[in-house]
């Protein structure tokens, strides 16, 4: 079955009707960018009881879709992290939740730990398992990366 083509000219009529309630279009600016994260901060707020991100019938799911694609898109080309080593991750991690090396058991002792801050261990298949489990990461942040 083909797809109807609306008629253009009343859908850039609509969209830019659209624009202007909803404050946001393409984002190519940091300040459309701005905008976009408060119009989804502000649907996350307004629909905290019926969660407009687990209801697919919510009827502003798909706008929430659409703006955090489109985040994600402009986040990936303007404010892309830097590649890092595992073991500057793991360090920043530990920052963040104000661990110590004692508080990683799952990873090895305090010395197993120390070595891999220092770069003379690497993380293995466990040790990288039970590190994303624990802060809710992908693997590929503690597996490194050309070494040779």
């Amino acid at each position: 079955m083909a797809a109807v083509i609306p008629d253009l000219t009343e859908l850039a009529q609509s969209y830019g009707e659209f624009r202007a309630v909803a404050g946001v279009g393409a984002i190519r600016t940091e300040a459309d960018y701005d905008r976009a994260l408060a119009l989804i901060e502000a649907i996350l707020d307004e629909t905290r009881d019926t969660p407009a991100r687990e209801d697919a019938m919510h009827p502003l799911a798909d706008l929430l879709d659409l703006l955090t694609a489109a985040v994600h898109e402009y986040e990936a080309d303007n404010h892309a992290i830097p590649a890092s080593s595992p073991r500057d991750v793991l360090r920043f991690l530990m920052n963040q939740h104000g661990l110590n090396q004692s508080d990683l058991p799952e990873v090895g002792s305090q010395s197993v730990i120390s070595e891999i801050l220092a770069g003379r261990r690497v993380l293995n298949v466990r040790q990288i398992a039970s590190l994303s489990e624990r802060f809710h990461i992908g693997t590929d942040a503690f597996i490194e990366r050309g070494r040779g």
